[in-house]
């Protein structure tokens, strides 16, 4: 994907940017003013177009763009050149094919994984750069839809991560905020102590409470951010010692916090069992090369802290309008790609 410059010199909210055919000086101001951020690049209209609900947007190392249509439970790939999108994994229940799908990542080896839920079993594929599969596992029992936006379930598999050779997963029912999982699918490592909810006799709110989604560092380290209830996230050594806790607050997010329920509403699942219906009040986050966090909340706005847990920027997108983020993606160290939409932004 080609890097595209804004031509003109503007100020975004404390940020100044003066950009003149190729030539970009960012020069950073008040870190809690809001930034503007306007789209420098992504996808041609004719290719997003082609897609039901891009919902992951992400690029290899090879330069090639991956997209995860949600809706159309397709992965398409988009050549170098941005000119064609060609689907790699079409939709079915059967090994190499997705159904139920809710969650992509794009390895560091361009391998990518997906997971699903055919007839309500959470499965994991690893497949290639062309879609080949290479290995699956399921997790044992059925999932637990204790966390939705809309219809799309977050919980679970939805929080997977791909590290390459490892796989991450936010899976309070086997004791810890996160776990480690082989390809082959056997977990080997959890940590994380539980935050208190308040609402630990009840176990699906607790364990709802506690959902998230956790992050590989550059340095090896682990963010853990909690997806439900108060906004907040968690920083882990190699080890998975605990490093420090930080709560996400600003004037962005006051209003979304002070209507924070004490009660939830319950619906019964496909099993008839019972479960809390919980919103979430960060929508994705995801680290960039210089192990900065960055959170989009519920609402659209992004606050990216550093790796000492301070808040340092205060963002929102705009792109034919605000944008509702789903997925960020950090492919070097200038910029950032953005779904729904397909867009790239340069955030550095």
């Amino acid at each position: 994907m080609s890097r595209q410059i804004t031509r003109h010199g503007t100020l975004f909210g404390g940020w100044m940017v003066a950009a003149t055919f190729g030539l970009l000086a960012v020069a950073p101001r008040a870190s809690h003013h809001l930034e503007i951020l306007r789209p420098t690049g992504g996808l041609a209209p004719h290719i997003v177009g082609q897609f039901q609900e891009p919902t992951v947007f992400q690029h290899s190392s090879t330069g090639e763009a991956f997209v995860f249509d949600r809706r159309a439970q397709s992965v398409y790939r988009v050549d170098v050149s941005r000119e064609s999108a060609a689907e790699i994994v079409n939709i079915g229940p059967e090994d190499g094919r997705i159904i139920g799908a809710n969650a992509f990542d794009l390895g560091p080896n361009d391998r990518f994984v997906v997971a699903d839920a055919p007839s309500g079993r959470e499965r994991v594929q690893l497949f290639d750069a062309n879609g080949d599969r290479l290995s699956n596992f399921r997790l044992p029992g059925r999932a637990a839809a204790r966390v939705r936006l809309g219809d799309t379930v977050l919980n679970g598999v939805a929080s997977l991560a791909f590290t390459g050779d490892t796989i991450l997963m936010n899976q309070p029912e086997l004791g810890g905020l996160v776990t480690k999982f082989s390809l082959r699918g056997h977990p080997y490592h959890t940590f994380g102590v539980f935050r208190r909810t308040g609402h630990e006799h009840d176990r699906d709110l607790h364990l709802a409470l506690n959902s998230g989604l956790p992050l590989d560092a550059p340095d090896g380290s682990y963010y853990f951010v909690f997806q439900t209830g108060r906004p907040m996230f968690r920083k882990y050594d190699t080890a998975g010692t605990l490093l420090f806790e930080r709560h996400i607050e600003g004037t962005e997010i006051d209003p979304v916090i002070n209507a924070l329920p004490t009660t939830w509403p319950q619906r019964p699942d496909a099993d008839g069992r019972t479960l809390p219906v919980v919103p979430p009040t960060v929508r994705t986050a995801a680290v960039d090369r210089s192990g900065h966090l960055w959170v989009a909340l519920s609402v659209p706005f992004l606050y990216v802290y550093d790796d000492t847990g301070e808040k340092r920027r205060t963002v929102r997108l705009d792109a034919a309008g605000l944008t509702a983020v789903s997925s960020l993606h950090f492919p070097d160290d200038t910029r950032m790609l953005v779904a729904p939409g397909c867009y790239e932004f340069t955030v550095w």
